[in-house]
């Protein structure tokens, strides 16, 4: 029954074994939004009319983010002055389309905002129907931390030789919830210095302020 999960456990020949549901189907699902275990908003609802056997599509926003390639030669991360003010902000009207041009890379972000609980990861990836147009959208950022609240950064990439048109409020991309073993001991939500928790729009890199680079003389 959906939302009713079978835990398996046993010894069998020296090893310890465990099983359990890995990723939520479309029953699952449903029933994880409908008793508020994952919480997802938007400005335009219908939400599930857009579940899949194991995903749901979510939609593009109208909001994206460009590097000002003009004004730094590179991006360091052990200078904080090569990331600020290096974006431009592009608000698209309604009905209209932004057009990634071959080669290039932006940041987009998702209509709808995503709460996730303690006890699941969110995999994100790109549609088929896009990647056949040769969008990308996202190149690293396809892992939603348990804790995690709010929209969904998208890197999106065109690696078509032609210009392809994006419309916000048309489906970008798919998630899928993977079950954990156990609660998260230390959620995005309660880990210091979680850099995108509660973001909006688009966020650029915060790269620079990783310990790493912090601590950098």
């Amino acid at each position: 029954m959906a939302g009713e999960y079978i835990f398996y456990s046993g010894f069998e020949r020296g090893v310890w074994y465990a099983l359990f549901p890995m990723i939520l189907s479309d029953a699952d699902i449903r029933h994880a939004i409908e008793t508020g275990r994952v919480v997802i908003t938007s400005s335009r609802p219908a939400l599930f009319e857009h579940i899949h056997a194991s995903s749901m599509d979510l939609r593009l926003g109208n909001t994206f983010k460009l590097y000002e390639h003009s004004k730094f030669a590179v991006l360091d991360p052990k200078n904080p002055a090569t990331f600020a003010g290096n974006m431009r902000t592009i608000t698209v009207p309604e009905g209209e389309p932004f057009v990634v041009q071959p080669g290039e890379f932006v940041l987009g972000v998702t209509l709808e905002r995503i709460r996730v609980p303690d006890d699941l990861v969110v995999r994100v990836e790109g549609r088929s129907s896009l990647g056949r147009l040769g969008i990308i959208v996202h190149s690293t950022a396809g892992f939603v931390d348990p804790g995690f609240e709010g929209t969904i950064t998208l890197e999106i990439s065109n690696l078509n030789r032609l210009p392809v048109c994006l419309y916000p409020g048309m489906r970008v991309c798919q998630i899928a919830f993977e079950e954990m073993s156990s609660p998260a001991q230390m959620p995005y939500n309660k880990k210091p210095g979680s850099k995108y928790q509660g973001q909006e729009l688009p966020e650029e890199s915060r790269l620079s302020s990783d310990v790493e680079f912090a601590q950098a003389p």
